[in-house]
């Protein structure tokens, strides 16, 4: 599911693969006879009905996981900016150290997502562990300075960047967090017995339709599996928050 062409491609093979299988049962065996249409139409109807409702609960949850991402970038994007300005209640020397790896940190975040969106393993695994790096920097940089006092303001700061380290972990299980195999398998084996239903009662002229149902659901899986794959796919989290964000800190 992380190649939409692909799934088109294969899906439009497929299914209409399993309306030409309709058409050979029909021919093979038996024609439906004029007494058993009306119960035949029900049947398909209702197949349609729940192949459409499965597709449309695929889609909301879909939906929902990409609104979630964008959520993660934009909240991760707010606790850097906010942490950066809250540094500013350390001394002077412990707010330059706890910046400056800020800065660092949401260039490395911003990498993340171009090289997602690029496929670039090694550089995913290579920005991860810088930014890894920093987090236990920046944690003990405020760590350190919090020995020396613990009032209030203090508090903020070491509140902000638990912020940080926290809002990381949610933007990467959003990336992790995908629509179950199960519901994929699921659609697939009703959309192939849709389409055997079909070519099994089309008949006469009407069986150039037999290519506009499995067109039609190949596009739909693609567009699924489009808004599904955070990286290969062209509907793509763009880190705009972050940019802006770091946009703002390296002017200061």
């Amino acid at each position: 599911m992380e190649f939409p062409l692909l799934v088109l491609g294969v899906s439009l093979f497929v299914l209409w693969l399993s309306a030409q299988a309709g058409v050979l049962l029909r021919l093979r065996f038996w024609e439906l006879a004029k007494d058993v249409r009306e119960d035949y139409s029900i049947i398909i109807a209702a197949a349609l009905t729940l192949l459409g409702l499965l597709i449309g609960f695929t889609f909301s949850m879909a939906t929902s996981r990409y609104d979630l991402r964008k959520h993660c970038e934009a909240e991760e994007a707010n606790a850097i900016g906010t942490e950066y300005l809250r540094a500013g209640i350390l001394s002077p020397a412990d707010a330059a150290k706890v910046r400056a790896l800020l800065k660092d940190y949401i260039d490395q975040r911003i990498r993340f997502y171009s090289a997602y969106h690029g496929r670039d393993g090694e550089e995913i695994s290579h920005t991860l562990a810088r930014t890894a790096e920093l987090q236990n920097e920046m944690w003990s940089a405020v760590a350190i300075a919090a020995g020396s006092r613990s009032d209030a303001p203090m508090a903020l700061v070491l509140s902000g960047m638990n912020d940080v380290l926290d809002t990381q972990g949610y933007a990467q299980a959003a990336f992790w967090n995908r629509i179950p195999a199960e519901a994929w398998v699921l659609m697939g084996l009703i959309a192939i017995v849709c389409n055997i239903l079909l070519g099994y009662g089309a008949h006469g002229h009407r069986s150039f339709l037999l290519v506009v149902l499995p067109l039609t659901l190949a596009i739909a899986f693609a567009l699924l599996a489009d808004i599904e794959s955070p990286e290969r796919g062209a509907i793509r989290i763009h880190p705009r928050n972050l940019e802006g964000v770091a946009k703002s800190i390296h002017q200061q």
